[in-house]
């Protein structure tokens, strides 16, 4: 698929509803064990003191520290969202 292709795919589902399309009652869930998300490295500035705190409590829980913080912002992003309560 090229990228225009993907444009008006795009701009078909921003004017299109897809139960036009699909019988979502008739829907089922699927996994996709060997997906992988789309990562993206950023750069981050935060205090050094923060990140010692971090690595240490990355230590105590055996994980690298760059896990740790995802973990905690996923936490995070899906209390702002979805209001859970962790």
């Amino acid at each position: 698929m090229n990228s225009n292709d993907e444009d008006e795919e795009r701009e078909f589902w921003a004017t299109h509803d897809s139960t036009e399309y699909v019988d979502w009652d008739r829907a089922q869930s699927t996994v996709f064990p060997e997906l992988k998300p789309t990562t993206k490295i950023i750069s981050l500035r935060m205090p050094e003191s923060m990140l010692n705190e971090l690595k240490m409590l990355a230590h105590k829980r055996d994980v690298p520290y760059q896990s740790l913080i995802k973990v905690f912002l996923r936490e995070r992003i899906d209390r702002e969202l979805y209001k859970k309560t962790l």
